[in-house]
């Protein structure tokens, strides 16, 4: 007990803003690490759920930044991550000198190096944008994948704190980087996400059983993330969504918001982008369909159900 606390009494005390299916996972493992954490989210119960696990509850933004030394965001979307930084009680109402801010969510690359900049301005040493990939099961297991924006010696401050949650840490280049690694990545494992689901419902269809072709595809040119360890088809694979019915892990509604952002900075760079356009359109008719809060690999049983509507 007496070395735990003196462990924990060397490692910087951490602010973490976004206690989601990701969030919560990434905050446990730094407490699991011995780092004093401080914890905000706008759902109590969220909050709660940490300060039992030896977490502190912060009041809002403002109040955490004032009791951090490292600032950690994992939040939805552009829109909330501005107002955690800008708004009333944000963090750069009361950000510290010195503070070290990573924001790990999954936003329009434009937005960081504003942010960084005006972070820099109040005092911060860094801020530096490091979206994750993986899902749920890699933050609860700590080997998500960081995409890091910033300058190397920035990158090499921040990478083993990160290394407390994930298994890879990259550095992308600069301050957005991170971002713009992000968005080309969940455009492709939207589109595989999609064919997968094709290819299992088309094998069924035929009289495959599903675990044989999954066997079968992923020894083979087929072989995918989204087949081999987080196959849509229930009962394939344990432990993932499509075998607790489609709950928990990457909203649907996450990657619309996801595929949008590709697409808006495919229309800025001129780049052609059809079946992540189209992908896009799949995705946002999920959403009308009332299967936003599913996770998106629920594609699978959409298509099913339309195959069997078509029959």
């Amino acid at each position: 007990m007496i070395a735990s606390q003196m462990n924990m009494s060397t490692r910087p005390t951490v602010g973490f803003i976004g206690l989601g299916n990701m969030g919560s996972h990434m905050a446990r493992n730094l407490l699991a690490s011995s780092h004093p954490l401080v914890v905000y989210d706008l759902f109590p119960e969220s909050v709660s759920a940490l300060v039992e696990e030896g977490a502190v509850a912060a009041l809002n933004p403002a109040d955490l930044a004032d009791r951090s030394e490292v600032i950690i965001t994992m939040l939805p979307s552009t829109s909330n991550v501005q107002e955690v930084y800008k708004g009333e009680n944000g963090v750069l109402q009361s950000l510290k000198k010195g503070t070290k801010i990573i924001d790990s969510s999954t936003i329009d690359p434009s937005v960081p190096p504003t942010l960084a900049q005006e972070a820099k301005e109040r005092g911060a040493a860094l801020f530096v944008d490091a979206p994750v990939s993986g899902g749920v099961p890699a933050a609860r297991q700590g080997t998500l994948s960081f995409m890091v924006g910033g300058t190397e010696p920035e990158f090499q401050q921040v990478k083993e704190l990160l290394q407390f949650m994930g298994k890879n840490v990259f550095h992308c280049g600069k301050v957005g980087s991170g971002q713009a690694t992000k968005i080309c990545n969940n455009m492709l494992l939207a589109v595989s996400m999609i064919g997968t689901s094709e290819t299992m419902n088309l094998g069924m269809r035929l009289g495959l059983d599903p675990k044989v072709l999954a066997n079968v595809l992923n020894v083979s040119t087929g072989r995918c993330w989204s087949s081999e360890l987080y196959n849509p088809v229930p009962g394939v694979v344990d432990g993932v969504p499509s075998s607790n019915k489609y709950d928990g892990g990457f909203g649907t509604a996450l990657m619309t918001k996801d595929l949008g952002l590709a697409q808006d900075a495919s229309t800025r760079t001129f780049s052609p982008t059809p079946l992540g356009s189209t992908a896009h359109q799949i995705y946002r008719l999920l959403c009308q369909k009332g299967l936003d809060k599913k996770d998106f690999s629920v594609v699978f049983q959409f298509l099913s159900d339309a195959n069997t509507q078509l029959k």
